[in-house]
């Protein structure tokens, strides 16, 4: 089973990566960053990326059977002075409008764990009011055998999760199952290095990474996080069809 996938605030393509990985077509994206948009270029040749959320017409899109995203997080984050929905960097509706009129059957994103007591509960009344059921929960990194925490949260939204009446059942899982790689034992074994060979000492980052790659890689979501959640995904609806 292949299911088509647009992807918003793509970044340097680390949800689609992943998603790929488990099986996905990636069919569109959105990004507006330089340095991201280069990447996704060069990765993702053939597929077109449209540019600006807030400008996209989305009567001329594609539909896809998923919309995934890690809208921006700075509203939320508890590195910043969280001004929710009042930061101008609050980009959710529009999300929410991709979402409402191309019609999905899911939907995957991702954000920062502030997000759970700072304008959550907007995004499931939103959802909801769609009619989609929501799961969440908080993914770590290294729950994965990576050498970083990196605790992110991540939602799955299903249109098929809702009865007719439109009733839906948002609930937090305790976790999505997989298992644990033992955080930071044997991440070599694992594939993962524990410092990236840049050809300079440990300390020491190159001038060149410091302007765009550095914080591409700080917004980017961690690919092996992403292709577990969407192995899941595909798991739940075989056996849903089953």
């Amino acid at each position: 089973m292949s299911l088509t996938v647009g992807s918003l605030f793509s970044g340097i393509g680390g949800l689609d990566l992943g998603l790929e990985r488990s099986g996905f077509d990636v069919r569109w994206q959105s990004e507006i960053e330089p340095y991201a948009c280069r990447v996704l270029t060069k990765h993702w040749p053939d597929v077109p990326n449209l540019g600006d959320i807030t400008s996209i017409d989305w009567s001329a899109v594609e539909h896809v059977d998923v919309i995934c995203g890690g809208y921006p997080c700075q509203p939320f984050s508890f590195s910043g002075v969280r001004r929710g929905e009042d930061d101008p960097r609050h980009l959710w509706p529009h999300m929410l409008d991709a979402i409402r009129l191309l019609r999905p059957r899911h939907v995957i994103a991702e954000n920062v764990p502030g997000h759970l007591s700072l304008g959550f509960d907007r995004v499931l009344a939103d959802l909801a009011s769609l009619g989609f059921d929501v799961e969440w929960s908080i993914v770590s990194a290294c729950s994965l055998g990576a050498p970083h925490p990196r605790e992110r949260l991540f939602w799955v939204a299903d249109a098929q999760g809702c009865d007719e009446s439109n009733q839906v059942s948002h609930h937090q899982r305790p976790t999505f199952s997989h298992e644990s790689r033992g955080g930071r034992s044997g991440t070599r074994r694992d594939g993962w290095l524990p410092e990236p060979d840049v050809g300079r000492v440990a300390h020491g980052v190159p001038i060149r990474l410091v302007n765009g790659p550095l914080a591409a890689l700080g917004n980017a979501v961690v690919p092996q996080v992403a292709e577990l959640i969407g192995r899941q995904l595909l798991a739940h609806i075989q056996a849903m069809a089953a």
